[in-house]
């Protein structure tokens, strides 16, 4: 009987569970959680704390997943060492655990720069687990002042999370725009004006310099007191376990297209791994939900003796704050067909007569049709492209194609 271990209980890990069962019915499955918890949605800890939702409502598969298909879920224990040679796996408990094939789905953690006087903030989080919102909810009351670092994905989901508990909420950045990693300054611009809208304060192109108790003093000077302090300026993936044991590690883990490792029967996932993007042809950190639940899937298949291959990778967000829906995908560095107003935009990037990307705020239905023409790779010219990028829709694919998608349906 074959013995599985997957380190990490995300989306990654959970999918690799799947991938195991898909093949092997009978192979013994542990999965090792360094929270006390996993089998719930990360990204739905805003809305957690937002109070949208409750914990039976955020995970995954359900509360009876291991169970279902026996896991040995040990939870609250970290792996801290791989022993390649003997296949071993030592716990921060002092367990080690034997394995045949080992799935590193380790996620990242928060980056957390040396701010001078970061020790004498006595209030301080992090917002990527269940237990930061609820530390969170526990630590904010109806008159703290919270002063979030970091205007990315993270930092205005906690910022909308915590709208209706707050006093008062004050987002920075040194970047001159909210979310520039993944809009441009007129989309972001946007952004900026809803949430304004629904009370947060933002202090953009500044950031802390350094904290003096509840009391940052900003890159320009400018002093902000608060009671609360969440750090959301950036993630660094879990890499250590693989470098450690001599495996190919970059940014992230090295891995193939059937998620291996440079280490025999070793296998990664998730956010952790570096992937190619099918858009630009680049390898790097494709730190996304959609991402991670395939690729521990690909990788639980592999592990039980399959031939699956991880393809069509790429950049992919769909968020919203406070109503306000946004999407985005690919590469923007190329021609573009745009719509822009002070509620919404389309932002269409075309380059060598493929769609390679787009920014969408507002009205994000039947996006989808879009993500399809990045993934499929289709020349726009087989297409009546005026009409998709105004209205899209399969009506201009041709009846062939909307049978392929719809199961005959034209």
């Amino acid at each position: 009987m074959k013995r599985y271990v997957i380190i990490g209980g995300g989306i990654a890990g959970i999918n690799c569970v799947e991938g195991i069962r898909s093949l092997d019915a009978e192979g013994e499955i542990t999965l090792i959680s360094a929270e006390a918890e996993s089998n719930y949605g990360r990204p739905l800890i805003s809305y957690y704390l937002e109070g949208r939702t409750d914990r039976a409502h955020m995970s995954y598969r359900g509360g009876d997943f291991y169970d279902r298909n026996r896991v040995a879920a040990l939870h609250g224990v970290s792996a801290e060492k791989i022993d390649p040679t003997a296949q071993t796996v030592t716990l921060s408990d002092g367990r080690v655990l034997p394995y045949d094939a080992l799935c590193v789905a380790a996620g990242s953690r928060p980056f957390v720069p040396p701010f001078p006087g970061l020790d004498t903030v006595e209030t301080k989080f992090s917002f990527m687990t269940l237990a930061d919102a609820r530390g969170l909810e526990a630590a904010v009351t109806p008159e703290s002042r919270v002063l979030i670092v970091g205007a990315g994905l993270i930092g205005l989901k906690c910022a909308e999370g915590l709208r209706n508990r707050a006093k008062s909420i004050t987002v920075c950045d040194l970047a001159p725009y909210v979310l520039s990693s993944i809009l441009q300054p007129d989309s972001a611009a946007i952004v900026e004006r809803h949430l304004a809208r629904s009370g947060i304060e933002l202090l953009l192109g500044d950031s802390a310099a350094r904290f003096e108790g509840n009391v940052a003093t900003m890159n320009s000077g400018k002093r902000v007191e608060f009671d609360v302090l969440v750090l959301a300026i950036g993630v660094r993936p879990n890499t250590a376990l693989i470098s450690d044991a001599g495996g190919a590690v970059n940014r992230g883990i090295i891995i193939n297209d059937r998620m291996a490792t440079t280490i025999p029967d070793i296998y990664a996932a998730g956010d952790c791994v570096e992937s190619p993007d099918s858009v630009t042809g680049e390898t790097g950190l494709i730190a996304i939900l959609p991402n991670a639940a395939r690729q521990g899937r690909v990788a639980g298949i592999n592990m039980a003796g399959g031939g699956e291959v991880f393809a069509q990778g790429m950049r992919l967000n769909s968020i919203g704050f406070f109503g306000l829906h946004l999407m985005t995908a690919g590469s923007y560095d190329c021609e573009v067909y745009e719509e822009v107003d002070d509620t919404g935009c389309k932002k269409l990037f075309v380059k060598e007569g493929r769609l390679s990307g787009f920014i969408i705020l507002g009205d994000v239905s039947r996006v989808g049709i879009y993500t399809a023409l990045i993934r499929e790779k289709r020349p726009l010219e087989e297409i009546d492209f005026d009409l998709v990028r105004k209205n899209p829709s399969l009506l201009p694919f041709g009846a062939s194609y909307r049978a392929q998608k719809l199961g005959g349906v034209v």
